[in-house]
């Protein structure tokens, strides 16, 4: 670890710290204020804006802007709760999640693997968190580039009841933790390079991590789709959709017919909470390569 890992553990803790002395509502509200002004920077914007104009072309620019003004607010709110996760986890009925549709579809499957997709749509790590009252629960990440933050963020999910399952080598780890009951939650939506399967994500195609759909058929368990969005008092609101359905096992049709079914309800989620999405990662940043370049002048 360098001194600059251990002064933003230090930064992040602080932080933290901070907010999560305040009450859950006030919070909010300073996250929120926080988002703003970090929208008012500027912060990835040009990246946003251009996501925005690539899934609404539909809508005039100020609708999109405003889309990305309520992002950004949101966005700091999510990060004033990192720090009260495993509280707001364990949080009574409808006191921090208000309602679960389709509660049935993952309640029937406790005691079973499962696999989970969801999307950077909400407090994603809130609602694997939330599942732990219903089986036991493991969220596949990638490790921070910062080794002190990642071990704090690896602290909190453990608080929160949820297992860590590294990227790095850590597939024998998923198969084992699906043989023995648990579920696995992945964030599937998050642009995969040359190695990821091009599916379409709002009309254009995007490369997309197969891992959660070929996981699943070569484990034999099913997939679910879930998805959280906040509601206008604050609390948050669950979904879960599936499972999805292929016929026959891991074949690589089998593979990316899954993929594009989890993507696409991940999409209509978006559609419904646009402000809710994470619009400032390049979704779109990789392209086919029989794609034909853009025209000049043309926005990629």
């Amino acid at each position: 670890m360098t001194s600059g890992d251990h002064g933003e553990a230090l930064l992040a803790g602080a932080a933290l710290g901070a907010l999560d002395g305040l009450s859950w509502p006030a919070a909010l509200r300073v996250g929120a204020w926080l988002g703003a002004g970090a929208g008012r920077l500027g912060i990835r914007r040009r990246v946003a804006l251009a996501n925005l104009a690539l899934a609404f072309p539909e809508l005039p620019p100020g609708e999109r802007a405003a889309i990305l003004e309520r992002h950004y607010r949101e966005v700091g709110r999510i990060a004033a709760e990192y720090g009260r996760l495993p509280r707001l986890a364990r949080a009574a009925d409808d006191e921090v999640v208000v309602c679960v549709d389709g509660v049935d579809v993952v309640r029937a499957r406790a005691g079973r693997g499962l696999v989970l997709v969801s999307g950077h749509l909400g407090n994603f790590e809130l609602g694997a968190a939330w599942l732990t009252r219903l089986n036991p629960v493991d969220f596949l990440v990638r490790p921070l580039r910062n080794p002190a933050v990642d071990a704090r963020v690896t602290r909190l999910r453990r608080a929160a009841g949820v297992g860590v399952i590294s990227t790095r080598g850590g597939v024998k780890q998923l198969f084992r933790a699906l043989q023995q009951g648990r579920w696995v939650t992945i964030a599937g939506d998050q642009d995969a390079g040359r190695h990821g399967l091009f599916v379409p994500f709002f009309g254009r195609l995007a490369s997309t991590a197969e891992g959660a759909a070929r996981l699943a058929l070569q484990a034999g368990v099913e997939l679910v789709v879930g998805t959280i969005r906040r509601q206008p008092d604050g609390r948050h609101l669950l979904a879960f959709t599936g499972p999805g359905t292929v016929a026959g096992g891991p074949t690589g049709e089998n593979v990316r017919a899954l993929t594009a079914w989890h993507t696409a309800v991940l999409e209509q989620a978006v559609r419904g909470a646009p402000e809710h999405y994470f619009w400032l990662h390049r979704r779109w940043k990789t392209r086919p390569a029989d794609e034909a370049p853009p025209r000049e002048g043309a926005r990629a």
